[in-house]
């Protein structure tokens, strides 16, 4: 099994792996810049498991911002029957596509 991380950024919880690219929301940072997160949740080197309360002490995550994009645009529709009211609102998220180099 190979090692892994549970992460939280964004209000979010992700399984991330050495090498892989994961969409989170919007980290403030540049392209190509590298992030440290350290709200790591759990850690396995592929044998063990270790799981913080609420974080590991001393685990981090870095991740290499490949790009910040847009995501799809989600309509929200309100209408209330009978009372000649509707409503329509359009949202899209912004979000950062990232590499993980190291855990």
């Amino acid at each position: 099994m190979n090692p892994y991380a549970v992460i939280e950024t964004g209000g979010k919880q992700y399984r991330v792996e050495a090498g892989q690219t994961v969409e989170v929301e919007l980290l403030h940072a540049d392209k190509g810049a590298v992030v440290k997160i350290d709200k790591v949740l759990a850690v396995s080197d592929g044998a063990s498991l270790k799981v913080g309360t609420p974080y590991v002490e001393g685990a981090a995550v870095e991740l290499e911002v490949v790009e910040n994009f847009r995501g799809p645009k989600v309509w929200a529709f309100d209408k209330k029957r009978r009372k000649g009211y509707k409503r329509t609102v359009g949202h899209r998220q912004e979000l950062t596509r990232a590499t993980v180099k190291s855990i």
